[in-house]
């Protein structure tokens, strides 16, 4: 048997992590079994589907690497197929036309919820003379179509991570509903319980690998897939998961389409890792870093936990920060281009070799302290553009012995000249100006730090005053804070 799994996400939104982390998953099981992975979108729901919310989602997966193996299917277009298998449940009895209107099911739920009764529908169309059916359509009421769930039904399956599962039918809410509302001798827009139904079979797909939160779905569906004589697919529940609070992670957190942790300046390979570690742990003797394809090698369902997965921030920045610090100078200037470009500090048009030499050794003085591509953004702003001063640091540069060996330091450069080419040569004006002016050379790095960059924190001193010496700004910061 060939594994054949499946990413069903509705174009509703933008690509979530969520959906990303169940993408991974069924990945890496299809790779790992040399199996295939599918995409289907599901956008039946007309309202909210939307075109860019599928080019978004695609694009969030091609990104991540996470590639599939046959067309995508486009679930709107198999409407007649949902149909017909609605019209076959009707002709054999599995399903019916129900009438009740919204303001009788509004009676119902409050009547359950005023004596403390779960909330389910009390199945009262289920078996409607012709005579009762003729009053309601008289009456001009459009039904739904329901599909009958015996109360004494017992639904069993073996799930690859929760292991055995039985639910009762009368844990299901009563008789679902497979189409909305439609005129007599029509049926209405097929909805997600049946559709998904069907759309796994005509798929061939094995196993369905998503959230927890779909596990009485699963329950529903397997009822229906018995209704229709379909092969039933295995079945695998991954945990939720969880902010900082232990809730299920929602938009109210913030950051949580693929497209914010994108723009923020998390790289693709660094996202995927940590996903995969959402809810799943690396066999022993593997590191927490490793590819997609690594994983796929070692993966199973008997890693993942039960237990929702919280979100760790820190975590999924220290695996960002290792792979950006891994990068060579011309592959971070690489990703760094766009972003400088936009900003107007380096030219889209042919550059002189002078001009991409200083850019990548400011990547190089930079990469060890970024932790997300952003960083590469503000870090690198004094080199580019005056940088204003901190308080910090106008505190440090008010000091008398700040200001003497500033001012000895323009001095010394008067008379040996530095282009910032010569590090030795630096060196040496540091050490004369230290000894002329009998100022600490601790005092005097802090005061050049400060003068040069705004602040007293930055990357290496001097390196940073070559990089500026190189392009002719550092005398310039040094004399304005005089």
């Amino acid at each position: 048997m060939v594994v054949r799994v499946r990413l069903a996400p509705s174009p509703t939104g933008n690509l979530h992590i969520g959906t990303a982390r169940t993408a991974v998953f069924n990945w890496l099981f299809a790779r790992h079994n040399q199996g295939l992975f599918l995409l289907r979108i599901e956008d039946t729901d007309r309202e909210r589907s939307k075109a860019e919310y599928t080019d978004n989602i695609i694009e969030g997966l091609e990104w991540l690497g996470l590639t599939w193996d046959e067309s995508p299917v486009i679930q709107s277009h198999r409407v007649a197929v949902h149909k017909g298998a609605i019209e076959q449940l009707l002709a054999e009895g599995k399903a019916y036309r129900c009438y009740v209107n919204e303001t009788e099911l509004n009676e119902l739920r409050a009547h359950q919820k005023s004596t403390n009764q779960a909330p389910r529908y009390d199945n009262r169309h289920r078996d409607l003379t012709q005579e009762q059916q003729q009053t309601f359509i008289a009456e001009g009421r459009e039904p739904v179509i329901r599909f009958r769930i015996e109360d004494e039904a017992v639904i069993e399956w073996d799930d690859m991570i929760r292991g055995p599962m039985r639910w009762k039918g009368s844990d299901l809410g009563g008789d679902m509903v497979i189409a909305r509302q439609a005129s007599i001798n029509h049926i209405g827009d097929p909805l997600y319980n049946l559709v998904v139904v069907i759309d796994d079979a005509l798929m061939g797909i094995t196993h369905v690998i998503r959230g927890e939160d779909h596990i009485a779905n699963t329950a529903k569906q397997i009822q229906i897939y018995k209704a229709l004589g379909l092969p039933c697919p295995q079945f695998a529940h991954t945990p939720l998961i969880l902010n900082r609070e232990s809730r299920k992670l929602s938009k109210r957190d913030g950051v949580t389409s693929i497209n914010d942790f994108r723009n923020m300046g998390y790289n693709a390979t660094s996202l995927a890792n940590y996903m995969t570690l959402l809810g799943w742990s690396p066999p022993n003797g593997m590191e927490e870093r490793f590819s997609l394809q690594e994983a796929a090698k070692v993966f199973d369902f008997n890693r993942v936990n039960k237990a929702g997965a919280k979100f760790d921030w820190d975590k999924l920045n220290w695996l960002n920060s290792q792979t950006l610090h891994e990068l060579t100078s011309t592959e971070l200037l690489d990703q760094l281009r766009p972003p400088w470009q936009a900003k107007g500090w380096i030219t889209d048009r042919h550059q002189s070799d002078e001009n991409i030499m200083w850019q990548k050794d400011l990547c190089h003085l930079l990469r060890t302290s970024l932790t997300i591509l952003s960083d590469g953004i503000e870090q690198a702003l004094p080199f580019f553009e005056p940088c204003d001063i901190n308080d910090e640091a106008w505190k440090q540069l008010s000091c008398y012995a700040s200001q003497l060996s500033l001012r000895q330091l323009l001095k010394e450069l008067e008379v040996t000249s530095w282009d910032g080419s010569d590090l030795a040569i630096a060196k040496n004006i540091l050490k004369v100006t230290c000894e002329n002016t009998g100022v600490k050379k601790g005092i005097f790095m802090k005061s050049l730090r400060a003068a040069l960059l705004g602040s007293l924190q930055g990357p290496d001193l001097l390196t940073t005053w070559s990089l500026l010496a190189r392009v002719g700004k550092d005398q310039f910061r040094i004399r304005r804070c005089l």
